[in-house]
């Protein structure tokens, strides 16, 4: 593994480098860094992959903008982090928030999305049930995930850094506005879309998604948000490497 920092948009964004092979880019979710949303998945996919994760602003070790955060910065934060790695081309996995950003890459940088892997992904207020956007607008940090929390201290240069990662990612979902039909069906790239069936996700938004994404397949999981793919929040004592999507997700990039 290699990793390091890149001049990205007026932010230090941290990124590593896992395996060899062809590029496939992880895009963690809010209030999260790399190993609490991929830490069970990218030594699995390192084996055959050059597994490229970052941490997106105010997330982990890479530092603030004194800005808002949007998901449009955030794919184009991506989005040069690749130029600055020389990587025109590559697969992309993104989870929760992260797959709402990989969604805004294949928008605005269409050409640089090969295939495209949503996990949890949400596109409209409506593909969540209406409690969220109440528990969204009463966020605190009180409330947010023990591991979560745990893993920006572990991990960032500042832990007084974690009440402005926090703000920012609840004023963002609070302020959240539809992707709009029309972006969603431009996007080409092969597509596959998953979530859990006791997901934050409804089945019927991602039966929208994938109905609007021509190119698209659609895997309903059984668990909740983020634990097919063993996020930190979702592992439990009798955690199994083999109850996790990878034979699916390296079936889907190599078909």
């Amino acid at each position: 593994m290699k990793n390091g920092y890149s001049d990205v948009n007026g932010i230090r964004m941290y990124y590593e480098v896992h395996g060899q092979g062809k590029p496939i880019v992880l895009i963690h979710g809010g209030g999260s860094t790399i190993e609490t949303t991929f830490g069970k998945l990218i030594l699995l996919l390192s084996g055959s992959r050059q597994v490229i994760a970052l941490e997106l602003q105010a997330h982990g070790r890479t530092n603030d903008r004194q800005a808002d955060l949007s998901f449009e910065q955030d794919a184009d934060d991506v989005a040069t982090l690749l130029q600055n790695l020389n990587i025109s081309k590559a697969d992309f996995l993104g989870f929760s928030n992260g797959g709402t950003t990989a969604l805004q890459i294949a928008i605005r940088h269409a050409g640089i999305v090969d295939k495209l892997i949503l996990g949890s992904a949400l596109a409209k207020r409506a593909g969540v049930p209406d409690w969220f956007w109440g528990f969204m607008s009463q966020a605190s940090l009180e409330n947010m995930p023990e591991q979560l929390k745990d893993g920006y201290k572990k991990v960032a240069a500042d832990a007084h850094g974690l009440q402005v990662m926090h703000d920012r990612d609840a004023k963002r979902m609070v302020h959240f506005t539809d992707i709009p039909d029309e972006q969603i069906k431009a996007i080409q790239a092969p597509t596959l879309i998953i979530i859990g069936d006791k997901d934050v996700i409804t089945p019927e938004h991602a039966l929208e998604l994938h109905r609007q994404i021509s190119a698209s397949s659609l895997a309903i999981i059984p668990g909740g948000h983020g634990q097919y793919i063993g996020e930190i929040t979702t592992l439990t004592a009798d955690f199994k490497e083999s109850d996790l999507v990878v034979p699916m997700i390296e079936k889907f990039l190599n078909g």
